[in-house]
């Protein structure tokens, strides 16, 4: 799919941004605490992003000890709305009101072909 913008800013392309994390949590309880709050905070993001154009958040259930805890997965209409994502002002507060109930992060960024 094509995005299409303004006069002369031609194509834009379709990026994919997805981020797994463990999070802290000594009893099953605790965790899901940390899930939740990870959950509700990254989906209150939901239609405040320019650019930001899908949004999910996904908890896991295998339990396997391998598994991340929790997924986000958004979809910008371009790079450059990714680069804004990293420095607006909403995402910097949930990404500070969660700061410490990460404790592990993985990310993977990519232009959808």
């Amino acid at each position: 799919m094509t995005y299409l913008s303004g006069a002369g800013a031609g194509d834009r392309e379709r990026v994919k941004h997805i981020v797994m994390w463990k999070v802290i949590g000594g009893s099953e309880t605790e965790k899901a605490a940390s899930v939740s709050a990870v959950k509700s905070r990254f989906e209150g993001l939901r239609g405040i992003i320019p650019g930001m154009t899908c949004l999910e958040v996904g908890v896991d259930f295998s339990k396997v000890n391998y598994a991340c805890d929790i997924v986000l997965y958004t979809e910008f209409e371009s790079r450059a709305a990714l680069d804004a994502y990293a420095t607006h002002p909403a995402h910097l507060k949930v990404r500070d009101e969660l700061e410490g109930v990460r404790i592990a992060r993985h990310q993977v960024d990519y232009v959808l072909d």
